[in-house]
């Protein structure tokens, strides 16, 4: 269930430094996972955009893994915090906690779809054969996966515990506090 988002418009924007960047944070209750806060801001003139997801009580890290084996697993609710790394083995494809990681709320599918993107821009950026080869050859590979033909598996690791992945079928580790 949505509360009332909070909006902050005509911000000063940390990369061009005018004052059209809008700032919103919600707070919402992901089933299994409890309330969370979303943030984002963005900037209409440059179109600088950064979102986050945290959640409102504090976590331990937490490593989820989930295989992904048909079709209708594209549809399992993802939580990816900026903290968190997420990985898919089988593809070699990872991404990592960054100054331009961002959260987000999404489903399997999605996260593909991330992974996707990025390979689609290299592909159309390759100015050798061999890059553009592999690009091509490892979205074939996606295309399967998104067809339920080829299994896959995605490891969200956060040591902020912000993220999850929400399905009776994935596989939790809760970590030890790094002191």
């Amino acid at each position: 269930m949505f509360s009332a988002m909070e909006k902050l418009e005509k911000q000063p924007c940390p990369v061009c430094g005018k004052k059209e960047l809008t700032l919103m944070e919600d707070e919402i209750d992901v089933p299994y996972f409890g309330k969370t806060y979303v943030f984002s801001m963005k900037c209409s003139v440059c179109d600088y955009y950064l979102s986050d997801v945290e959640a409102v009580e504090q976590k331990n890290p937490v490593k989820y893994t989930f295989k992904v084996v048909n079709k209708k697993d594209l549809d399992v609710r993802i939580v990816k915090s900026s903290t968190a790394t997420v990985k898919i083995p089988e593809l070699r494809m990872s991404v990592t906690p960054g100054s331009s990681s961002e959260g987000y709320i999404s489903n399997v599918e999605g996260v593909i779809q991330r992974f996707k993107k990025v390979v689609e821009g290299e592909r159309d950026a390759a100015e050798d054969d061999g890059t553009r080869k592999s690009a091509k050859n490892l979205l074939k590979k996606i295309w399967k996966v998104e067809c339920g033909d080829i299994p896959i598996t995605i490891v969200i690791d956060d040591p902020n515990g912000n993220s999850a992945i929400i399905s009776d079928k994935a596989i939790i580790e809760k970590l030890k506090v790094k002191k």
